[in-house]
């Protein structure tokens, strides 16, 4: 192995010991059956030729009811950043969520098409699966999605049912032949299929098992899916030296910020775990992903980890 590609290989495990780790959400079983998956993703997002992103994640708790902030902004920094890099990317979403997408990418900076399809919608995904095969996408991207479980509902992690706010996106995902590469955090999120059988096939107290059973090609298992985001934007940086100067325009700390803060303040997005109105994610503050992304940055152009 030369110098060269030895010292990429040590940057993109150092990139994925910082983003997949288990945050308190007993995920270090699946983290660990995913290795390198995080290195094999970004290979192969390396050679795309067009891009097609899956997200949003409703969240339905007491008074609340509001896409979360985890998915949306990973995806929309993900996807302008491979726009920039001259690799045409598109996001698919149900209308619950399509507001926080739509803020999302304005924020974001570059112009990415919002595919817009109802949660009962099935003639609007079949339409969409004939739009993506005809644009010619060659990878499809699920980043913190609600997936079909065993019993083909889509179920939030503590097993309520959540379909009258989620189509079923993973008949996109599935349905056509580019590479199907996958973000997830918590065993429910489209992709999680690829993992060994009952690996995540946990119940929770009303009985129902949350394990989604769609699977994809490379999986990557964060802490959190949007941290699995800037994971492969980091890794890409690493592989692609002629990208590297036009992702680090997206991978900043501000960049994530502003984008969170946003779709807060304009489209209403919650914390997933906390459910509050606030510009945080899974329950972590601008303090903890943003030390995280400047991590991030400091191993993806070279310079030594603190």
């Amino acid at each position: 192995m030369s110098p060269r590609r030895s010292e990429a290989v040590r940057q993109i495990a150092a990139i994925e010991a910082l983003v997949c780790r288990d945050v308190g959400r007993k995920t270090q079983e699946m983290i660990a059956a995913s290795a390198g998956e995080l290195a094999a993703a970004a290979a192969s997002l390396a050679g795309a030729r067009r891009v097609g992103l899956i997200t949003g994640f409703f969240v339905p708790r007491g008074g609340v009811a509001a896409p979360e902030t985890d998915g949306p902004v990973g995806t929309a920094l993900l996807a302008a950043a491979l726009a920039a890099c001259g690799v045409p990317a598109r996001i698919a979403v149900d209308t619950p969520c399509a507001g926080v997408v739509r803020v999302a990418v304005h924020e974001a900076g570059v112009e990415v098409p919002v595919d817009e399809v109802g949660v009962d919608d099935r003639p609007g995904i079949d339409r969409l699966i004939g739009a993506w095969r005809e644009a010619g996408i060659s990878h499809a991207v699920a980043i913190e999605r609600c997936g079909k479980s065993g019993d083909g509902r889509p179920r939030n992690m503590r097993g309520v049912d959540v379909s009258p706010w989620t189509a079923p996106l993973d008949d996109l995902f599935l349905g056509g032949p580019w590479t199907k590469l996958a973000v997830g955090d918590g065993g429910n999120e489209i992709g999680m299929g690829r993992l060994p059988a009952g690996l995540i096939a946990r119940t929770v107290p009303n009985g129902a098992e949350i394990a989604c059973v769609t699977s994809c090609d490379h999986l990557v298992v964060a802490g959190v899916s949007n941290w699995g985001a800037y994971g492969l934007l980091a890794a890409l940086a690493v592989l692609h030296a002629d990208w590297s100067k036009t992702i680090a325009q997206f991978l900043t700390a501000e960049r994530d910020l502003a984008v969170t803060r946003a779709v807060v303040s304009k489209a209403g997005a919650v914390d997933g775990v906390t459910a509050r109105r606030e510009a945080t994610v899974d329950g972590f503050g601008p303090e903890i992903h943003g030390a995280l992304i400047d991590e991030l940055g400091r191993i993806a152009w070279g310079q030594a980890a603190d």
